[in-house]
């Protein structure tokens, strides 16, 4: 299975005490098998732009140099295919009734363009374009209900 991490994924996996389930389920892939978009390397960009300088700020900044050297030629550019996909996608969406965000939608977008699972907590907006989930939080959850 070929997987796009969103970024609470890649939060839990940089958190020793991040949830288990969803460092097993990571471990349990290939390196080959996962993916990051262009843009959920400028989303973390972005959030370690706007800290104040100190040792959080630098610790983040060396995390995302490190995931991009890591994922080099498996970070996902925004391309004109995969932006027409998300404006066919959400314009369905939208008649429908479902507002999807515009970050969500894009990376939705990127999974479905490239044939890739999204790995997430956050489905809704990702299950109203149709892009395949995996959800270790709710797996969990649902075992501990058992």
């Amino acid at each position: 299975m070929r997987i796009l991490l969103d970024t609470c994924a890649l939060a839990e996996l940089r958190d020793p005490r991040g949830h288990p389930a969803v460092k097993e389920a990571v471990a349990l892939l290939r390196d080959d098998e996962l993916y990051l978009s262009a843009l959920t390397v400028g989303e973390i960009s972005k959030r370690i732009f706007l800290l104040r300088d100190g040792r959080k700020k630098r610790s983040l900044s060396a995390w995302l140099i490190s995931l991009e050297n890591q994922f080099a030629d498996r970070i996902l550019p925004l391309e004109h295919e995969t932006a027409h996909l998300w404006g066919e996608i959400s314009a369905r969406c939208q008649e429908n009734g479902v507002i999807v965000a515009l970050l969500e939608g894009l990376l939705a977008a990127t999974a479905l363009r490239h044939g890739l699972h999204i790995m997430t907590r956050s489905t809704q907006g990702f299950v109203a374009m149709g892009t395949l989930i995996v959800d270790p939080w709710k797996l969990s959850e649902d075992e501990e209900r058992c």
